[in-house]
C-alpha cells in the first residue's frame, strides 16, 4: 500500500507554487522518470539529449556557486 506524501520530506512548494519532489522521493521511487526533475539523484539518465547535457551543466554551475558561498 502506498504511503501518503509528506510535505517538506517528499516534496515542497516553490515560490511559484509548484510542487517539487525531493531527492528522497526520487530515491524511494527508484528510477529516473525522464522529466528532468530538479532533485533527480539519477543524473537524468532517461532525459533525452540535448536536454540531459544542459541539465547536468546547470547542476554543475549551481554546485560551483554553492561552493563559493560557503
Amino acid at each position: 500500500m502506498k504511503q501518503p506524501l509528506v510535505e517538506k520530506i517528499d516534496f515542497y512548494y516553490n515560490a511559484e507554487g509548484y510542487m517539487v519532489f525531493t531527492e528522497k522521493f526520487h530515491l524511494d521511487r527508484g528510477y529516473c522518470c525522464g522529466n528532468g526533475c530538479k532533485h533527480c539523484p539519477f543524473d537524468y539518465e532517461k532525459v533525452p539529449e540535448p536536454k540531459r547535457a544542459a541539465l547536468l551543466a546547470c547542476r554543475r554551475e549551481e554546485g560551483k556557486k554553492g561552493e563559493k558561498n560557503r
